[in-house]
């Protein structure tokens, strides 16, 4: 899975200066009292100066984790590639490992892997073969002709996508703050952390505020 950041606005000082502004007051130069201001605001849920700053990212995921990210549409817009108009061969994720079925139902998976799904052939092993017959039928449906947008109805969920997704500094602390959490699905975990240690970068006031991390 890649992440990549495409393009960002805005600073730490940006959220200050639009808080600052119902006093009629700009910052030029961050300071202490502007990083204490930027923790209360996040603290206290006054969430408008952090819409102010944003961010646009590149991502490439399997089509399950990204049908579980899409979900977030508030604050946030997105674009993808449409297999109505390409027809290349698509990349597939096969996980190294399998997680057994969680016993508690609100939770999708349990940290015990499973290694054998009968005697003699492992999972991994199945759903490879599965999932390049998949591509292969495919391909040569395209080949034969037949129109992409209807081809592609055959692609297993694990065949990668790739989208386009903005939205405001708030928004993504928010997606960050749900599928980071430990009862997340971990490749969809694996994808927001990549987001996170990114935007850090960027706000590194803002966004530990309102990931709730102390700076």
């Amino acid at each position: 899975m890649k992440v990549k950041i495409i393009d960002s606005m805005g600073s730490d000082l940006s959220v200050v200066n639009a808080a600052r502004v119902s006093f009629g007051k700009t910052h030029t130069k961050l300071t202490d009292g502007d990083k204490k201001l930027i923790k209360y605001l996040a603290k206290h849920g006054h969430w408008t100066p952090f819409g102010h700053a944003t961010l646009t990212f590149h991502i490439e995921a399997p089509i399950f984790i990204a049908r579980q990210l899409v979900k977030h549409q508030v604050g946030l817009v997105w674009n993808e590639v449409s297999r109505r108009y390409v027809d290349y061969e698509p990349e597939y994720f096969n996980p190294d490992t399998w997680r057994k079925r969680a016993d508690d139902k609100k939770q999708g998976s349990s940290a015990e892997r499973i290694e054998w799904l009968d005697r003699t052939e492992r999972v991994g092993s199945r759903a490879k073969t599965v999932t390049e017959l998949a591509i292969q039928a495919y391909k040569d449906m395209i080949n034969a002709g037949v129109c992409p947008e209807q081809a592609r109805m055959i692609l297993p969920q694990n065949v990668y996508t790739e989208w386009y997704w903005s939205g405001s500094l708030y928004a993504f602390a928010r997606v960050c703050n749900l599928r980071c959490q430990s009862d997340a699905q971990k490749e969809t975990q694996d994808v927001c952390w990549l987001i996170d240690e990114m935007v850090r970068y960027i706000f590194p006031v803002a966004w530990p505020a309102l990931r709730d991390v102390e700076v």
